[in-house]
């Protein structure tokens, strides 16, 4: 982290958050302060992680939607088919809207939806040719550019980094009362 010490004195820093943290206690000494040198920090990364990613979708002519659509049903391996109620539970998106996100996909060639084997309400999405090389492509552009934005941190310190946004999420959920990501 930032010398505090130096934020405290005016002393541009590398970490503006620790500036930020000095002046909120050089003007309203008691103030709790903690939070601010690590909430502030993923509040920026998280909007250049979405600018960044929303740039690299693009670039590889997907939506966020359509990647999680299609990502899912490729990580269930061969044959590459989900009911819309799994994909659901695995996006933890609405029925609502992973009928709109199947509609467009279907529209575009990417997925083929069919009635299921289990019941007749039951409908099975399944990759097309088109929708399978899409997401290929389109995974190697985000992974591939996401490790390279995260390059500077060892495997170490990756893992470190792991494990507390695994324990500050588990507080966060536990506090504000939500399961979801």
């Amino acid at each position: 982290m930032a010398d505090s010490t130096a934020a405290s004195e005016g002393l541009r820093t590398p970490y503006p958050a620790a500036e930020i943290a000095a002046a909120w206690q050089r003007e309203r000494p008691g103030t709790p302060t903690e939070s601010i040198e690590v909430v502030t920090p993923i509040w920026w990364l998280a909007k250049l992680f979405a600018d960044d990613r929303s740039r690299v979708l693009r670039e590889a002519g997907i939506d966020a939607a359509t990647l999680d659509l299609l990502s899912v049903i490729r990580r269930s391996g061969p044959p590459y088919t989900l009911s819309t109620r799994e994909i659901a539970q695995r996006t933890l998106v609405t029925a609502g809207a992973i009928s709109q996100r199947v509609a467009r996909a279907e529209r575009d060639g990417l997925v083929r939806r069919t009635p299921g084997t289990t019941g007749r309400r039951t409908v099975e999405v399944s990759l097309t040719t088109d929708g399978h090389a899409l997401i290929e492509r389109s995974v190697d552009a985000v992974l591939g550019r996401e490790a390279a934005l995260v390059i500077d941190l060892t495997a170490h310190e990756r893992n470190s980094l792991i494990k507390l946004l695994e324990k500050l999420m588990t507080g966060v959920r536990r506090r504000t009362g939500t399961s979801q990501p």
